[in-house]
């Protein structure tokens, strides 16, 4: 007999279970469905409470699908996403939007993102009033405190979204997704489409704000030094599904995967009397309509089996918090 102790399970504060996204391809005159883009393909990851993981790969490698389907913007296929414990792939409605105030998410383009008919105390205002069902005066006060946390003026209250900059309108994005004080933020390569002088001051504001509101962080980008300097562990997709996953540090200094190890070989050096081996890949990214049979990787992996061809291989932890998905080991 089990003997109830009265203490709490204790979950990764989001757990992602042999996730799956397909787009389905129609054709013929019927317009029949004759095929599926396997945008994410059996993904699994988890993400402890406080931490940021980053996520990299290729364009295309369904990173930011990935980050969509977790805050079910768009539903996923197949697989579980457990915040807290609680699979939410399956709610709708009221439970579904209950959900959305604990994860939120910060978009690639600012622009883009920010309705440009609202003034910017509307845009972060509005989850505010949906959500608290909070007064004016109020509001207004809690946008005001946001913006003075993301480093905007006041006068931004009355400005719209095409009135700022491009780093400007992200702190805007960055503001609005604190409004509900969330506990846990997707931020979708959220420096990407800034100036290279702009990313560092808004990368150091998203560290400075995870300490001040205790956020965790899925933290997806393409740049490698951007990940290596936001992230804790580090996640490497490669067309659809995790190809290795380790903290940032092992990550950096012992790659397993055969494609981690390309990926950090084109790492520029700035120092030109330092010399390394670069990885030079042969061939394309196959297409995730019709994906190769086996290890996704193996058409292009200067390291293939024979097994490569014809077994996908699991992702299992090879050393203490390192997990990689290669026949290798």
């Amino acid at each position: 007999m089990m003997l109830n102790t009265g203490t709490v399970p204790q979950y990764p504060l989001l757990q992602v279970k042999h996730l799956k996204t397909y787009y389905p391809v129609k054709g013929g005159f019927f317009r029949r469905t004759i095929g599926n883009v396997k945008a994410v393909d059996d993904l699994s990851f988890e993400i402890e409470k406080g931490e940021t993981l980053g996520l990299v790969g290729e364009s295309g490698c369904g990173k930011s699908t990935a980050g969509r389907s977790i805050i079910r913007l768009m539903n996923a296929t197949d697989g579980q996403v457990l915040f807290e414990g609680r699979d939410i792939t399956k709610l709708n409605g009221k439970s579904l939007q209950a959900v959305r105030q604990d994860i939120q998410m910060i978009f690639q383009d600012p622009y883009a993102s920010l309705n440009p008919m609202q003034m910017v105390g509307s845009i972060i205002g509005e989850p505010i009033k949906n959500y608290r069902k909070a007064s004016g005066p109020s509001i207004k006060n809690e946008v005001l405190d946001l913006l003075n946390k993301v480093g905007l003026p006041d006068d931004a209250y009355f400005k719209y979204a095409h009135e700022f900059s491009g780093g400007q309108r992200q702190r805007i994005g960055i503001a609005r997704a604190l409004a509900l004080k969330p506990k846990l933020i997707i931020a979708d390569e959220p420096v990407s489409a800034l100036d290279v002088s702009v990313q560092s001051q808004v990368l150091n504001l998203l560290k400075e704000l995870q300490k001040e509101f205790n956020l965790t962080f899925l933290f997806i980008a393409h740049d490698l030094s951007v990940v290596k300097h936001m992230s804790d562990r580090i996640g490497v997709m490669y067309l659809g599904s995790m190809a290795e996953i380790a903290d940032r540090n092992n990550l950096y200094s012992q790659p397993l995967h055969p494609y981690t190890k390309a990926l950090i070989s084109a790492i520029p050096i700035p120092d030109p009397r330092w010399k390394k081996e670069r990885i030079i890949l042969k061939g394309d990214v196959p297409s995730p309509f019709n994906p190769p049979a086996g290890c996704p990787f193996h058409p292009r992996c200067p390291e293939a089996r024979p097994e490569c061809s014809q077994l996908k291989p699991a992702l299992k932890e090879v050393k203490p918090g390192h997990k990689v998905a290669c026949h290798l080991y």
